[in-house]
C-alpha cells in the first residue's frame, strides 16, 4: 500500500510546488529554499545528527528546551532540526542559532527521503506530536535510526481516519521504537490504529516545560510602563482570520467603560499584518504598529505586534490575554506561556487541539472560557474591575503549569541511551 501512496504522492508534488508559489505571494519566504523540500542540498551538511522534526512554530518552541538539555547533557552531539513552515525556521534560528542545523522536512517520497537520509545519517530521529509520514518512518526503519514520535497527540477524528487505512499505517508504526503520548486517552487511540502497547508510554506534555527567562518579564514590564503608559492592556494572541473583527467590535464596547483600554494584536501569520492593519483602519481605529518604534499616546487604539518571536514579551506587558485561534474553527493555540509568565487568560470555544489542557486549566480555574463577543465583554470587564480575581487566576495559572511539569525529564531519560558518541 506504501508504493500505491508514494506514486500518488509524486503525482501531486507539481501541485504542492504550486501552492508553495501562490503562498509565497503574500509570504515571500515560502518560495526561498524550495529545493530543500526536494532534499536537493547546496552544501555538505555535518553527518551522524540527532535529528528533531517539529511542523512550526508552537511545536519548536516545545522542543527548544529539550534540545538545550540534549546539548548541555551531550556537548559532542551535532542536532539538526526540520520545520514544515517559515515561521518555524525563524524561530529556529533565533532561538538556537548556529548551535544546530536547520533545513526544511523533505517531501515524503522514497526519493527525497533517500537523499536526506544519505545526507544527514541520522543516527536517532524525535518527531513532534501527529506527524506521520509513511516513507519517513520506513526510512528510519530501513537505516537502523531509532525513531521516537514525542509529546504524541492523536485527536479522535484523526484515529478513526488512520483506521481506516490499516494496510498503511500498521507497518509504518512498526517502524517507530517509542511513543511518548501526552495523555492516557492519546495512548489508547495510537494502540487502536496499530501501535503495540509496549510502544506507547504516557508521560505528559512538553508544553508545561517551557521556559521564561527573567529577562523577558523584565522587558514585558518596561514597554508596559513606557511605551503603553500604564494603560490596562489586553492582549490578543496568535490570531486568524475572522477573529480581528471579533476582538475590534469587543473593544469598542468595552473603551467606554474602559477608557484607558489599549488593545495589542498579535495575528499568527506574518503574511496577514498588513491585512490587520487595514482592517484597524477599516474599523476607524487609530493603530500603532511594533515596527513603527512609535510610542502609544492617549488616542491609539491597536497596538499591532508586527513582529515575530515577541509574544511572551507582549504577555508580560498585558493585564489580560485572549488566546486565539479559539473564536474560528481552528483548534486553539497554546495556553501555558501566558500562564506561566502571569497573566490572566481567555480562550474561545474552539479548542481541538489543546482539548485535555483546555479542559484541565477550567477545572483549575486557572482560565476564563469565552463562547461569543459578549462572554468577551464581560470578561474582561469582570477583570478590569476585579484585582482580586485576576490575581486568583493568575496565581491559579502558574500553579497549574508548576504541577504539571516533568516531561522533559522523562524524555531525556528516555532519549539519552539512544545517543551515540
Amino acid at each position: 500500500m506504501r508504493a500505491a501512496y508514494s506514486a500518488i504522492f509524486y503525482l501531486i508534488i507539481p501541485f504542492i510546488l504550486l501552492r508553495l508559489l501562490w503562498r509565497g505571494i503574500k509570504a515571500p519566504d515560502y518560495r526561498l529554499r524550495w529545493r530543500e523540500r526536494l532534499a536537493c542540498y547546496d552544501r555538505k551538511y555535518p553527518q551522524d545528527v540527532v535529528w528533531f522534526h517539529a511542523v512550526s512554530v508552537g511545536e519548536a518552541e516545545a522542543v527548544f528546551p529539550l534540545v538545550r538539555r540534549l546539548q548541555v547533557q551531550f556537548p559532542q552531539i551535532k542536532c539538526l532540526i526540520t520545520t514544515t513552515t517559515p515561521t518555524g525556521s525563524a524561530r529556529v534560528r533565533a532561538v538556537l542559532g548556529q548551535t544546530v542545523e536547520h533545513v526544511y522536512l523533505p517531501y515524503d517520497t522514497p526519493g527525497a527521503v533517500g537523499r536526506f537520509m544519505r545526507c544527514f545519517k541520522p543516527v536517532l530521529a524525535v518527531i513532534m506530536e501527529t506527524e506521520i509520514w509513511p516513507n519517513l518512518f520506513a526510512g528510519c526503519g530501513e537505516n537502523d535510526i531509532a525513531l521516537y514520535v514525542i509529546n504524541a497527540r492523536l485527536s479522535e477524528k484523526s484515529a478513526r481516519g488512520y483506521q481506516k487505512i490499516p494496510g498503511l499505517i500498521y507497518p509504518v508504526l512498526a517502524n517507530v521504537k517509542q511513543i511518548a503520548a501526552q495523555t492516557q486517552e492519546d495512548a489508547e487511540r495510537f494502540i487502536a490504529i496499530g501501535a503495540k502497547t509496549e510502544q506507547v508510554t504516557t508521560i505528559g506534555n512538553i508544553k508545561f516545560d517551557l521556559e521564561i527567562p527573567e529577562e523577558v518579564i523584565f522587558e514585558g514590564k518596561q514597554l508596559k510602563t513606557t511605551l503603553f503608559d500604564g494603560r490596562f492592556v489586553w492582549l490578543a494572541a496568535s490570531t486568524h482570520s475572522g477573529e480581528e473583527q471579533i476582538f475590534l467590535d469587543v473593544y469598542k464596547q468595552l473603551k467606554p467603560s474602559i477608557p484607558g483600554l489599549l488593545l495589542i494584536i498579535v495575528p499568527r501569520h506574518p503574511e496577514r499584518f498588513s491585512e490587520v492593519g487595514l482592517l484597524c483602519n477599516q474599523n476607524l481605529l487609530a493603530v500603532v504598529t511594533r515596527t513603527s518604534k512609535q510610542p502609544c499616546n492617549l488616542d491609539t487604539d491597536i497596538y499591532l505586534a508586527d513582529t515575530m518571536g515577541e509574544l511572551k514579551m507582549l504577555y508580560a506587558a498585558a493585564d489580560v490575554a485572549f488566546v486565539g485561534g479559539s473564536m474560528v474553527p481552528v483548534g486553539g493555540h497554546n495556553l501555558l506561556e501566558a500562564s506561566a509568565i502571569g497573566v490572566p487568560v481567555l480562550f474561545g470555544p474552539y479548542m481541538a487541539n489543546f482539548k485535555e489542557i483546555a479542559h484541565k486549566v477550567l477545572a483549575h480555574n486557572a482560565a476564563i472560557q469565552c463562547h461569543d463577543n459578549n462572554a468577551i465583554v464581560k470578561a474582561i470587564g469582570q477583570l478590569y474591575l476585579d484585582v482580586d480575581y485576576r490575581n486568583l487566576l493568575i496565581d491559579n495559572g502558574k500553579l497549574f503549569v508548576e504541577m504539571n511539569r516533568g516531561a522533559i525529564d522523562k524524555l531525556c531519560e528516555m532519549l539519552a541511551g539512544e545517543i551515540r558518541l
